[in-house]
């Protein structure tokens, strides 16, 4: 089963601003923690290897084009 990137939320805004709230009064190790926490539950729930290796590659592929100075 290939990665759906239709979009699917009813509401994209309100999901994001939650995802952003959840890291309020956390140190950024635990923001990184909570991040991995998150991802992991995420993927036990999908449970496909394949979709999950293809969205690992879209999500890191921009990075991986970056020049040196695309950071600046």
């Amino acid at each position: 089963m290939p990665l759906n990137l239709d979009p699917k939320f009813d509401d994209p805004d309100g999901f994001y601003n939650e995802l952003i709230r959840m890291h309020d009064d956390l140190s950024e190790s635990k923001s990184h923690e909570v991040n991995a926490r998150l991802i992991l539950l995420l993927a036990n729930h999908i449970g496909d290897r394949a979709v999950l290796s293809e969205a690992m590659r879209i999500a890191r592929e921009p990075l991986d084009h970056q020049t040196r100075f695309d950071s600046l």
